[in-house]
């Protein structure tokens, strides 16, 4: 298969090996920048959904409490309790 990868070792005569070549200081400093702006965006996303989460923590309750309230309200209406006996009957 002519696609496949091929491992060159790149010795000298003397059976030493050589150094690979270090990318110039601007590709270095460029990586580690990219690197860094992910982390940091990454942060700033994860600080957006806490944020959200928490600013929904008011509403989540209020919303409970009114639908607690339409519940009571209509046990009240009909005249039920949670007891189970049914509604009181005058006799």
């Amino acid at each position: 298969m002519p696609d496949r990868y091929r491992l060159e070792i790149d010795m000298r005569p003397d059976g030493s090996y050589r150094e690979p070549v270090k990318p110039p200081l601007a590709a270095r400093i460029f990586f580690w920048a990219i690197l860094v702006a992910t982390v940091a965006g990454g942060v700033v996303v994860a600080a957006l959904a806490l944020w959200f989460a928490l600013a929904l923590i008011p509403l989540v309750i209020g919303a409970a409490l009114v639908a607690y309230l339409a519940f009571r309200f209509q046990l009240w209406r009909s005249g039920g309790s949670l007891g189970g006996r049914g509604p009181r009957v005058r006799r």
